[in-house]
């Protein structure tokens, strides 16, 4: 086992372009010191938050969190969960950060106010602090690796606050691994904390999670995602619509680090600088509106119409599979507008969907909506397993144009 697991995107906080999601961006690394001279850095890495302060939609965890530290009720262990790019591994370095946060002369205890870097804060978002250990667990499964862990769990730590051990995909670990942390996780030494994180929670066992605090990281919501992206790219000083941004917060689906992935991307796509029609068709997308006027042939039972409008997307390059899913998307759209009219004010909306969409929530029956929703998942699975995706794409539109209409209906 090392204590340098995973660190080697950790030091996005001491690049000279900024702490984390600061986007203020000064010249100097955090510490003061004068920037680095390096390669370039991908944007996931470069705007790694190195404070809870950073940190975008986890507000109730860093609540929560500060309260403790003030209290003094701080945990023996954390499990952090959620899906992929949320900041599991990112937060978990933080946590270990501001257990260790000490400033001498000023600070002394644990705290969530991380404005100054202290003693500690460098080598621990480094992933080079001796008292901070990160593991894999992917890579260290067996019971050995643990007990590797128990054993120097009794030893002090040498020169920080804490020993903190970070556990990455803890979900991983075999029955044995679990059972041999047990009796050192439900009582460790007082100077040994624990950080595990998980995107697989139902594969832990509840034995160790009844020991751990639990911290549930949600997706981010779409707006909070396109106004970060709308920062990164000012920074970056790249041109980028507030269309492409939506489409980059809906393709990440709550995930930072996946929006940033396809941000940068996009940025070397167009060579510094974005536009929707540019993003889609790096994406393999069709345009929003032309998946709307599809819609509507559909509904109005235009099976020639739908069938040209399908054939021109897929010579423009874009994946039957993903116009019958953006279709789907639609219709849950129109249903949510139809039952949830405040719906419409999601910032990760076009102005087409959000005006269309309110006609089209006027005019179709729930029974209309839910009959098309159920086709097209069918539809979705068939195509993507057909020899040829185009024409399958076709008989979903003749199925759906068939079973649907525009006329106004009695039964909502």
């Amino acid at each position: 086992m090392s204590d340098t697991t995973g660190s080697t995107d950790s030091t996005a906080a001491t690049d000279g372009s900024g702490p984390g999601f600061d986007l203020g961006l000064p010249a100097t690394a955090p510490s003061g010191a004068p920037a680095k001279a390096a390669g370039y850095r991908v944007l996931a890495r470069k705007y790694r938050p190195a404070s809870f302060d950073d940190l975008i939609g986890h507000g109730a965890m860093v609540r929560t969190l500060g309260n403790a530290f003030e209290t003094g009720r701080i945990a023996q262990a954390w499990m952090l969960t959620g899906v992929r790019g949320v900041g599991k591994t990112t937060t978990a370095r933080i946590l270990a950060r501001a257990l260790n946060y000490s400033i001498p002369g000023k600070v002394d205890r644990p705290s969530v106010a991380l404005s100054e870097l202290g003693e500690h804060c460098q080598a621990i978002m480094e992933g080079r602090h001796v008292d901070v250990i990160e593991m894999d667990a992917a890579s260290h499964t067996g019971v050995g690796d643990i007990r590797e862990i128990t054993d120097a769990a009794r030893y002090k730590p040498v020169s920080a606050r804490y020993k903190v051990y970070i556990i990455d995909e803890v979900h991983m670990l075999s029955t044995a691994a679990f059972n041999a942390l047990l009796k050192t996780l439900e009582e460790p030494p007082e100077h040994v904390k624990f950080i595990f994180a998980t995107t697989e929670i139902r594969k832990v066992p509840i034995t160790v999670l009844s020991r751990c605090q639990r911290f549930d990281l949600r997706r981010v919501d779409a707006g909070l995602l396109v106004g970060h992206l709308r920062r990164i790219a000012a920074a970056e000083k790249v041109a980028i619509d507030d269309e492409a941004l939506a489409l980059i917060a809906r393709a990440g689906e709550g995930s930072v680090r996946d929006c940033l992935t396809i941000l940068d991307q996009a940025i070397a796509h167009g060579a510094g600088a974005v536009d929707a029609e540019t993003l889609r068709a790096m994406l393999g997308l069709a345009d929003r509106a032309r998946i709307i006027d599809l819609f509507e042939m559909v509904m109005k039972g235009d099976v020639a119409g739908a069938m040209r409008e399908l054939a021109d997307q897929y010579d423009t390059g874009a994946d039957p599979a993903v116009v019958l899913s953006d279709l789907a998307a639609f219709v849950h759209l129109v249903t949510r507008l139809k039952l949830v009219p405040s719906a419409a004010a999601d910032p990760a909306l076009s102005e087409a969907e959000r005006a269309r969409g309110r006609s089209f929530a006027e005019g179709l029956s729930i029974r209309v909506l839910s009959r098309a929703w159920q086709l097209l998942l069918k539809g979705i699975k068939e195509v993507e397993t057909a020899p040829r995706p185009l024409p399958a794409a076709e008989m979903v539109l003749v199925r759906l144009a068939y079973a649907a209409d525009l006329r106004p209906s009695t039964r909502r």
